[in-house]
């Protein structure tokens, strides 16, 4: 949104060679050089690097236990959804930018509405309507789905490497689970954005569909 207000400006610009480094550069490459930065490789040591707690978590509390967990997500979802994110910020800004120039918002600014309220209510809005499609099932698969070259260097016991080990390992049973865990996701997923629908645009009624 902030790149579709100051469209052109070298905000803007800035913020599109971020997003285009983060569209192009490979999950795995992006995990080597976090952990140099912020792994205690070269430079900070800022987050931790392996499994998804620490070896002392049983003197932690609960507050700790919740920091501990996260702080070990926080550099593989980066790694998983940079490019989704990418490509969820120039959408974004394709579609605010067009609903900035419709006839809706230059009647509410005729009125005296204020910008903030036009922005918030009007343009956010209607923004969000194709937006919602894929969010559910990319906020489901964030937390859920894996990638095998991410979970290995992280030292991670997810579902990419599960799945992995268990084609290797001719483990049928173990495939046929994880590929119907997957199926469940995408039908949770595909529900939740049609519940998602319905909450931005009140145009929306199931109910006025199936009668």
């Amino acid at each position: 949104i902030a790149k579709a207000l100051r469209d052109g400006s070298k905000f803007d610009l800035a913020s599109s060679t971020v997003v285009l480094i983060g569209y192009s550069i490979p999950g795995f490459v992006l995990g080597v050089l976090l952990i140099l930065l912020f792994g205690g490789g070269s430079f900070w040591d800022v987050f931790p690097i392996r499994g998804l707690t620490s070896d002392n978590v049983s003197g932690f509390t609960t507050w700790q236990r919740l920091k501990d967990y996260i702080d070990h997500l926080i550099l593989p979802l980066i790694c998983l959804n940079i490019g989704s994110f990418a490509v969820m910020t120039a959408l974004t800004k394709n579609t605010v930018l067009d609903n900035m120039q419709q006839l809706y918002v230059l009647t509410a600014r005729a009125k005296g509405v204020s910008e903030t309220w036009v922005i918030w209510k009007h343009v956010f809005r209607n923004s969000m309507i194709p937006l919602v499609t894929g969010f559910a099932g990319s906020f489901l698969g964030m937390f859920f789905t894996g990638s095998l070259l991410i979970e290995t260097l992280f030292s991670l016991d997810g579902l990419g490497l599960l799945s992995f080990h268990a084609v290797m390992q001719r483990d049928y049973p173990v495939v046929m689970a994880s590929q119907f865990f997957f199926s469940l996701l995408f039908v949770v997923g595909n529900l939740l954005s049609d519940i998602m629908y319905v909450l931005v645009d009140p145009r929306i009624n199931f109910e006025q569909m199936t009668e």
